[in-house]
């Protein structure tokens, strides 16, 4: 068992998914069962899968109230387990989440789902609020080129498991599927994940891409055109997709402000030029506005199937500033 530290909770932070959340580190660094190319913690130096005790839970459970009565009268939508690794190595998963739920609390898990072949992991999960699952790839030479799994896993038996969670599981899952150009971001493995996608009984399908320095000096983040692409197959697949790059902004809420709310929606997802023309003529604005987003580069206009779609300029707000 190692000794617990006072990092164990963290936050809360303000996220376009979960709300306020409270993270909950289960896992030290770097024990995890795979070692992605695009990890903003580096190269995994406990490659595992086997499940063991880390933490005391019930002096994981005392941290965690500490840090929830030292946030005062500041709300507080999720405790979420997403720690520096795989939580569902952690062997007291279960159990964590059991002494959690008195907190009354919503919980969230976010994992790779490379354990979720193992039933009793899939119960674990069970327990939980909220899940997200990661979807990078589903040809076998893709999946090893990005997420650089334990020799040990199996694609087909995780990818097996994945879809018998979605089906057992009461609470809201959700996917995530992260874009680094030239691995994952052609339209063929787009299609094929898109289409394991499909089949699963999730909420939301979000797409990433790396805004942190990765494992890996040559990795590279998708650029405009195939984030657009991936949003355009996912939506064609009847998920409910949405761009997660790791800019909050005012992504739900109207500020008043065309320009701003033009700029968060379309860090979101992507606006039709037939969406924008709409937005315009209900505020009185003129394309003069679009012109301008264009030539500061805040936004970037896409072509997909004879239309134009405009989305954020990511690289500019995110990846450049790595």
């Amino acid at each position: 068992m190692i000794h617990i530290g006072e990092t164990i909770a963290f936050g809360p932070v303000p996220s376009r998914r979960l709300g306020k959340s409270l993270g909950i580190n289960n896992i030290p660094p770097k024990h995890c069962t795979y070692s992605c190319i695009y990890c903003q913690l580096g190269r995994t130096n406990n490659l595992q899968v086997e499940r063991k005790k880390f933490y005391e839970p019930q002096e994981m459970l005392n941290l965690v109230k500490n840090k929830v009565r030292g946030t005062g009268e500041e709300f507080i939508d999720y405790l979420t387990l997403v720690p520096d690794g795989e939580p569902t190595l952690d062997v007291n998963l279960g159990e964590e989440i059991d002494l959690l739920k008195p907190l009354g609390i919503k919980i969230g898990v976010i994992t790779n789902a490379s354990l979720m072949w193992n039933e009793a992991v899939r119960n674990e999960l069970c327990k939980a609020d909220w899940v997200s699952v990661k979807i990078d790839a589903v040809s076998l030479n893709i999946w090893r080129k990005i997420d650089r799994p334990h020799g040990s896993l199996d694609l087909s038996k995780i990818l097996d498991g994945i879809s018998s969670f979605s089906y057992t599981f009461d609470g809201d899952l959700v996917t995530e599927t992260m874009l680094v150009h030239g691995v994952n971001s052609d339209a063929n493995e787009l299609e094929k994940v898109a289409g394991v996608i499909s089949k699963l009984n999730s909420k939301k399908s979000y797409i990433s891409v790396p805004i942190r320095p990765p494992a890996e000096k040559w990795v590279k983040p998708a650029n405009g055109y195939e984030i657009n692409l991936a949003y355009q197959i996912f939506k064609e697949r009847g998920l409910s997709a949405e761009y997660l790059v790791g800019y909050e902004g005012n992504a739900f809420s109207s500020t008043g402000d065309l320009r701003e709310d033009i700029l968060s929606i379309t860090a979101v997802h992507p606006i039709r030029e037939e969406g924008v023309n709409e937005l315009l003529n209900k505020t009185g604005e003129s394309w003069d506005l679009i012109e301008e987003l264009l030539d500061e580069k805040e936004i970037i206009e896409i072509e997909y199937k004879n239309k134009k779609f405009y989305l954020r300029n990511l690289q500019k707000d995110e990846i450049n500033s790595r």
